[in-house]
């Protein structure tokens, strides 16, 4: 994970980004279940290779960790 500080600019893009997300919650959801379904249609359109394997695994990772910050706990 990198430490670098956000430039001024992306900072504001950020802030008005989630101004106007009217519920976090459902945003969460929404990016856990495209991550969910792109996941698994890249993994089955083709025969995937170790390296994307991985490539898929990380970002896998790092979208559920972004949803999770928008809304921490599932709904089970």
């Amino acid at each position: 994970m990198t430490t670098e500080h956000l430039s001024k600019e992306v900072e504001t893009r950020l802030k008005d980004f989630f101004s106007d997300v009217k519920d976090p919650k459902d945003l969460a959801k929404t990016i856990r279940r495209v991550n969910y379904v792109l996941t698994l249609a890249v993994m089955r359109e083709r025969d995937t290779i170790e390296s994307e394997i991985k490539n898929i695994e990380d970002n896998f990772y790092w979208l559920n960790k972004f949803a999770e910050a928008l809304d921490p706990y599932l709904d089970v």
